[in-house]
């Protein structure tokens, strides 16, 4: 428990910018974002069950499916402000995340993001219930493990931040790409939507509050890693 909540070195400052190029290359081209993107489903569905069970609903079931779409149902009020809560805490929970993740390495608890990951992974695998989404997050979840147990310092902190700078980069692409979709007149029932006729408040906005909340973590997530 001591080595869990200990600090450990930092990594020199051209790590951190590698860690962050590469995680911008697994988020730029299309043909290694429709790979990379099921871990941003993973987070995405995650935060709609997070935040369901806190606000005292009662979740069902999460699906992650190999199109990168997932599906969380809960149980409780159609209506109110478990139901808001919840289905804003999907586009919102990659980033956040992310910045979570970022203010534990600025601290240089490296060994404890591992640890914290894993066990939110953990969490998830009890909850999904389709065989692609109990695959993809024991790969997940696997990795986590086998790097924090079988690699040296320096490669779980190139691991660590290479996974918190994916999470604040590639927490920024959805909310453009459901802004495109949105646009052609597809994703008429999307969280945008479902927040607007929860709160009668124009789904554009809840599209902003998703941009807003990616980019902001994104900027601050990186100063902290960058150590601004």
């Amino acid at each position: 428990m001591p080595e869990v909540l200990g600090t450990q070195p930092a990594p020199a400052e051209w790590i951190v910018i590698a860690t962050a190029v590469a995680a911008l290359a697994a988020v730029l081209p299309r043909p290694i974002w429709r790979l990379s993107r099921n871990a941003i489903t993973i987070a995405h569905e995650g935060g709609h069950g997070l935040v369901a069970i806190a606000t005292g609903r009662r979740l069902q079931s999460i699906r992650l499916h190999s199109d990168t779409s997932g599906l969380t149902v809960s149980r409780g009020r159609p209506t109110g402000i478990g139901m808001i809560l919840t289905a804003a805490a999907g586009y919102t929970a990659a980033p956040l995340l992310g910045l979570g993740g970022a203010a534990l390495l600025s601290t240089h608890r490296i060994t404890l993001l591992l640890w914290l990951a894993t066990a939110l992974l953990v969490a998830l695998l009890v909850m999904v219930r389709n065989a692609y989404g109990i695959f993809t997050v024991l790969l997940t979840g696997g990795l986590f493990v086998l790097v924090s147990w079988l690699t040296s310092p320096d490669v779980q902190s190139v691991f660590a931040y290479a996974a918190v700078w994916f999470l604040l980069l590639g927490g920024v692409r959805p909310a453009f790409e459901l802004q495109a979709k949105r646009r052609h007149g597809g994703a008429g029932d999307s969280d945008a939507d479902q927040l607007g006729r929860l709160t009668h408040v124009p789904p554009a906005l809840w599209l902003f509050f998703f941009h807003a909340v990616s980019i902001c973590s994104l900027i601050g997530g990186g100063r902290w890693l960058l150590g601004l």
